[in-house]
């Protein structure tokens, strides 16, 4: 490497030294986002599974509880998830398409904001929410009307694309395989087996979102902890009656949207943890004070690295909202 001598002054006089020449860095972080992304989707359209994982002792006692829990209360979830966004329209594929529109909205992005977000969105082009309507409109109409939702101009533009996709190879409407909704433009396998679920009742896995992921770990269901949704989704879906598959997020979701909050779970209500059944609300109701009130210690549960993934739809972020449980020490988020 050649080097360059640089002048320095100093009291003595003037001084040469021998320097490197500074290699230019560059950020090769993105690319490898990219091909991960990428990657994922592949695993998911070719329904790839991992081998099989140890089926927990107590799950079926664990899950009915849940179940038994969630018939007591009605989360977010319940009256505004993308199950019942398919009703604010009356013609099935554009039922179909609010449903799938839904999904995209909904990374990143509260029910509420989603829901309201979809009605704006419908009033803006027109009141009905079609693939011909999103077509026509400008994507400045359609970045005004989902302008609270995470992420709101990125989606925008894959609203808009999707849209067109539908309309020229899909004969204007969402497509009934994983492949080929993961080929849309900010579609994950979340998304595509979840739109599956809902658009067209056909049952071709687990929609993992955060919740799924979270709590699932907290219940320690896994040999180790999962790093990722999609790792959840092969490990879970490798021993988990088929039958479970649909109904599993909207049970974990509503669960966690109400009681195994990210932040400050309400494990004193809980009868998981009434029951010795959640081996993270074990360890947090060994930490009492004198007046009864639990202190949940952090250091108590497995650490966990966990990458929220849905396709092309995210830059990477540093974002550890979702992992925020005192219940456990996150490390990163990627959102």
């Amino acid at each position: 490497m050649k080097q360059i001598h640089e002048i320095e002054s100093s009291n003595d006089g003037c001084t040469s030294r021998p320097t490197k020449r500074k290699r230019k860095q560059y950020d090769t972080s993105a690319p490898r986002k990219a091909a991960k992304s990428a990657l994922l989707k592949k695993t998911a359209a070719a329904g790839v599974i991992t081998l099989p994982g140890q089926q927990p002792e107590n799950w079926r006692t664990v899950y009915d509880t849940i179940k038994e829990m969630r018939s007591h209360f009605t989360a977010p979830a319940d009256t505004m998830g993308c199950e019942q966004s398919k009703h604010k329209e009356n013609d099935p594929k554009n039922s179909r398409f609010t449903t799938l529109v839904y999904l995209m909205l909904s990374s990143q992005t509260k029910d509420e904001i989603t829901d309201a977000a979809v009605t704006k969105l419908k009033a803006a082009v027109g009141g009905t929410l079609s693939i011909d309507a999103i077509v026509s409109a400008e994507e400045s109409t359609v970045s005004a009307a989902i302008n609270k939702v995470g992420f709101w101009r990125r989606k925008a533009g894959y609203i808009k694309q999707t849209a067109q996709r539908l309309l020229h190879d899909f004969d204007s409407d969402v497509p009934k395989t994983v492949k080929e909704l993961c080929s849309l433009p900010g579609v994950g396998p979340k998304m595509a087996i979840l739109a599956l679920h809902v658009a067209w009742d056909i049952n071709t896995g687990i929609g993992v979102d955060s919740h799924v992921h979270r709590i699932t770990n907290l219940l320690g269901w896994y040999n180790k902890p999962t790093k990722s949704a999609e790792e959840t989704r092969l490990s879970l879906q490798s021993w988990l009656p088929a039958e479970f598959h649909r109904e599993i997020n909207g049970l974990l979701v509503g669960f966690g949207q109400v009681i195994c909050l990210p932040t400050k779970p309400r494990c004193d209500t809980c009868e998981l943890s009434a029951r010795g059944l959640c081996p993270n609300a074990r360890m947090a109701f060994k930490a009492t004070d004198s007046e009864g009130t639990v202190h949940l210690n952090p250091e108590s549960s497995p650490k966990l690295n966990i990458e929220i993934d849905e396709g092309t739809l995210h830059s990477p972020v540093q974002d550890t909202s979702l992992l925020s449980c005192p219940c456990f020490t996150p490390l990163t988020c990627n959102d």
